[in-house]
Formats: structure tokens, C-alpha cells, sequence
């Protein structure tokens, strides 16, 4: 149980603090006139990324038309599979680019979370973009199991050195990137360079192998091989933004405990309408309808309510109405809610009634035996 110590006064003075520190940081960070107030900011400034995604995304340019050219001229099918994959990841980049930049607009009248979800959209878009290249590397690499063309070798494992050093030093500027600013929006741009890098390794070795063996068919094996890879992380990708999309409760929250914690306040007799959901990546949102002890301020029950979710969950912004069962109607729900407060009521009156009469029939007991003890005269 939580208990709760406020008052009016505490409130007042506890509600002018807060709002004063919260004007006081949208004064300093924020340059712009806001639509509405927010108690908690739906925007993202992130500047490292955005540096980050710039750098990428030039040097990114830059070898895709190397690789296209250089796998035109060689025929070589894991060198142009890794070029069309580079042009998924200019593609890629920028749409991650677009959602950053929109994530730092501030919510108004029509997009009151803001532009935060374009986030979740561009990662789906890049999870759906890295499965239809697997399958696109799939087909090409059947057939040309089926029919075997000659490659250009040496052309093949000179662009594809380049390219490993290209994707190791993307890769890791990225990886740094997801570290200080982790969003599921970079996580699936890094994803894309993860293929990338795999995909030079898999052109490489399917040219060794094809000097000393002279089995051309290792290259469209190892394309197949590389397919798979970025399906897989496609795959995990389109999982991820397809879930917060459909607004399902965040894998790292277990709804009944919370349910739990909030039946706990004092005051708070039921908990019923609850949903949890993500506007992005670690910006999440509740709303729950509670039926309260009308003898306990209600204003007290929000405070304790808030408190238990931001310090135990680091759920900030929450949404919680106040009901009661004989005002607001809930059909069956509210009537068999009722019943059981109305037995529980009635057993908490029969057991004080059952103790209060235990305790006089001690007494009287106690009485007779002191009677009893008296010497008669």
C-alpha cells in the first residue's frame, strides 16, 4: 500500500515549483513560441546523429556508384547484390535523416506527439527495403546457380576491398552514433552497413575461392549466403517498428505488475481502460481509468500515481481518470464491482461487530472472576 501525506497547500506549492523549473528549462532550450503545454517534450534533439548520418550518407554516395559501375564492368553478381544494397542504405540514410530532422518539430494543433513516430515509419520502410533486396538476392542467385556467367575477378576483389574499408569505417561511426543516442530509426540504418560489411567479406572470399578453384558458383552461394543475413535483419527490424506501430505494450513493461503498483495507492480501489504504448523509441505514453475512495483527495491519488510510475517504470507522461462505480456508468463491470465492495464491506462489519463482542464477553468474564476473588464479610 501506498500511503499518502498532501495537502492543499502542499499541492499548490508543489504544483508552482514544478511548473517553475519546467518554464524555466523551455525558456532556456527552446527558441520557439509552443502550441500548447507539455509535460513532457515530444521532440528529439539529436545532434550527433544528425552529423553522423551527413558523413555517412556522402561517403555512402560516393562508393555506391563505384560499385555499380565496377559490378557492371566485372558481371560480377555479389559485387552488384552489395551495390543495390548501397543504394538501400543513400535510401535508407535519408529517410533516417528526414526523421531526425522532424522529430525536432515541436507537437501543434493537428500532431499533438509531434513528428516523434516518423521515426518508427522510416525504420519499417528500412526493415521492408533490407527484406525485398534478400529476396531480390535470392532470385538472381538461383538463377544464376541455374545459369552460371563469367566474372571479371580481379575488378571483383579490388572494389571489394575498397569496400570493406568503406563499410568497417562506416559501421563503426554508426555503432558509436547508436551508443550515445540509441533509436530504433539508427539501429536500422546501422543494420543496413552490418549487410554492407558482411556483403564485402562474402565478395572477397567468393573471389579467393574462385581463383583457386575456378568454381564461378561460389558467387552467387555466398550472395545467397548474404541474402539470408539481411533478410535476418530486415526481418528484426520490420518486427520492432511493426509492434510500436500497432501500439503494443513495450516488451520491457509487464502490464499487470503495473496495474499492480497503481492498485497499490492509497486511495485507488480498481484499475480498468489501462493502455501502454510507445510514440517512439523510449518515449512512451499510459492511460488508465481508476475508481477511488471518494474520502481521499483525488488530487493526492494522481500525485502518488505519477510519482510510482515515473521513479519504479520511467513512464512520464500518463494520462489518469478519476472514477467512481454509482456516478460513471461501466455496465456489468461496474455492478459486480460494486457487489464485491458491498461484501467486503459487509464482512469488515461482521468481524469488528464479532471482535467488539468478543471483547465484552472478556470483560465481563474478567468481572466475575474479580467478584469472585472478593472476600465475603
Amino acid at each position: 500500500m501506498v500511503f499518502i501525506i498532501c495537502d492543499v497547500t502542499f499541492l499548490g506549492n508543489f504544483a508552482i515549483m514544478r511548473i517553475s523549473r519546467k518554464a524555466g528549462q523551455i525558456g532556456k532550450e527552446e527558441a520557439f513560441a509552443m502550441y500548447d503545454f507539455h509535460h513532457l517534450r515530444h521532440q528529439k534533439f539529436q545532434t550527433r546523429s544528425r552529423r553522423t548520418l551527413w558523413a555517412t550518407l556522402l561517403l555512402t554516395l560516393f562508393f555506391t556508384l563505384v560499385e555499380v559501375i565496377g559490378g557492371i564492368l566485372s558481371n560480377s553478381l555479389a559485387l552488384l547484390s552489395d551495390s543495390a544494397h548501397m543504394i538501400s542504405d543513400v535510401i535508407a540514410l535519408g529517410l533516417s535523416m528526414t526523421a531526425i530532422y522532424l522529430a525536432s518539430r515541436p507537437p501543434n494543433a493537428r500532431y499533438t506527439f509531434g513528428y516523434l513516430r516518423f521515426e518508427i515509419i522510416a525504420s519499417f520502410l528500412n526493415g521492408l527495403a533490407l527484406c525485398i533486396i534478400a529476396v531480390g538476392i535470392f532470385v538472381e542467385g538461383i538463377r544464376r546457380l541455374i545459369v552460371p556467367e563469367e566474372i571479371d575477378f580481379k575488378l571483383m576483389l579490388t572494389i571489394a576491398s575498397i569496400g570493406l574499408a568503406v563499410n568497417i569505417a562506416l559501421t563503426l561511426i554508426l555503432s558509436r552514433s547508436v551508443k550515445e543516442e540509441n533509436n530504433l530509426n539508427i539501429r536500422s540504418a546501422l543494420w543496413h552497413f552490418i549487410g554492407d560489411l558482411l556483403s564485402s567479406i562474402g565478395v572477397i572470399v567468393s573471389a579467393v575461392l574462385i581463383y583457386f578453384s575456378g568454381w564461378i558458383v561460389f558467387d552467387p552461394l555466398i550472395s545467397i549466403v548474404i541474402g539470408g543475413i539481411i533478410f535476418t535483419g530486415g526481418a528484426k527490424i520490420l518486427r520492432e517498428s511493426y509492434l510500436i506501430l500497432m501500439e503494443s505494450v513495450p516488451s520491457k513493461f509487464n502490464l499487470d505488475e503495473i496495474r499492480a503498483d497503481i492498485a497499490k495507492v492509497e486511495g485507488v480501489e480498481d484499475v480498468h481502460e489501462m493502455h501502454l504504448w510507445a510514440i517512439s523509441t523510449d518515449h512512451y505514453s499510459l492511460s488508465a481509468h481508476v475508481f477511488i475512495n471518494e474520502n481521499i483527495q483525488p488530487f493526492c491519488i494522481i500525485l502518488a500515481i505519477n510519482e510510482t510510475l515515473k521513479n519504479k517504470y520511467g513512464i512520464e507522461h500518463s494520462t489518469i481518470q478519476m472514477e467512481h462505480a454509482n456516478i460513471h456508468p461501466h455496465g456489468e463491470y461496474g455492478r459486480e464491482f460494486l457487489r464485491h465492495k458491498a461484501e467486503e464491506t459487509a464482512a469488515r462489519t461482521a468481524l469488528g461487530a464479532g471482535t467488539n463482542a468478543a471483547g465484552s464477553s472478556r470483560k465481563e468474564e474478567t468481572d466475575l472472576q474479580a467478584e469472585d476473588a472478593v472476600p465475603q464479610a
